[in-house]
């Protein structure tokens, strides 16, 4: 079996517009892979059609995760099976405590029958909050509800740090945050790099890819890979910005 998130010629739509244009890409585990390009290129779009969201149809290709197909999955099977979105805009859920959200996501990947133990539970938790400098407070405050900015993106590293994914999309984790709380969350995210896990991130700027070093970067276009390098490729786009890239295209086309 591939121990890899696999995306062939995928192709997706939203509203009748055609957003992915024949995306193909393959994150094996234990690499960290970015995709950076400009605005409109399809990179939240790719993120959400892997999490499921229903406003997004696939009209052609497929994403298998683990030799699995993933799109075949309703959207909580997705998670339940190793997949996880950190959202560039994180939801509130007023009336659920932060505790009691982790609490049923975990216990709901446990086979029938099997209780979370609640002390190691809270023991566990505490401890990623203390890495993450969070609060002890948060856990019984409601998910999201009334956070800042960096406290929200806090909460999602803390929800992929306890529900342990196979694979993790970060899409525009960096967004809204300063240098301190962007170095506390790229922390998180290195903690969490392992030979079992697949990391795709998805940013605009290079300066979160300082802290989270990448394996291979991707220039995302269009609704297509376009690119492909090392870490310097972010370099060069930060230093050029996306023209060269494009003028590179139209040369080529």
């Amino acid at each position: 079996m591939s121990q890899s998130l696999n995306i062939k010629n995928l192709h997706a739509s939203v509203e009748g517009t055609e957003i992915l244009k024949g995306l193909s890409l393959e994150i094996p585990k234990g690499e960290v892979h970015a995709i950076m390009g400009p605005n409109g290129s399809g990179k939240s779009t790719l993120s959400k059609v892997m999490a499921g969201h229903e406003d997004y149809e696939v009209t052609e290709g497929s994403v298998h995760m683990d030799g699995v197909d993933l799109l075949d999955m309703d959207i909580d099977e997705r998670s339940r099976a190793g997949f996880f979105l950190a959202f560039q805009y994180p939801h509130e859920i007023p009336g659920v405590s932060n505790a009691n959200f982790l609490r049923a996501a975990l216990q709901a990947r446990l086979p029938k029958g099997e209780e979370i133990d609640a002390v190691a539970f809270y023991k566990d938790m505490y401890s990623k909050m203390d890495a993450l400098s969070m609060d002890r407070k948060f856990t019984a405050r409601s998910v999201n509800d009334g956070f800042s900015g960096g406290e929200k993106k806090r909460n999602e590293i803390l929800q992929m740090m306890m529900l342990e994914p196979h694979y993790a999309v970060l899409d525009e984790t960096d967004s809204g945050l300063d240098i301190d709380a962007l170095k506390i969350v790229a922390e998180g995210v290195n903690r969490m790099r392992s030979p079992e896990r697949g990391f795709l991130v998805i940013t605009h700027y290079q300066r979160l890819l300082d802290y989270i070093v990448p394996d291979v970067v991707h220039v995302m276009f269009d609704g297509r890979i376009v690119k492909t390098g090392d870490k310097s490729l972010a370099l060069e786009l930060e230093a050029k910005g996306y023209d060269w890239v494009t003028e590179e295209l139209a040369a080529t086309a």
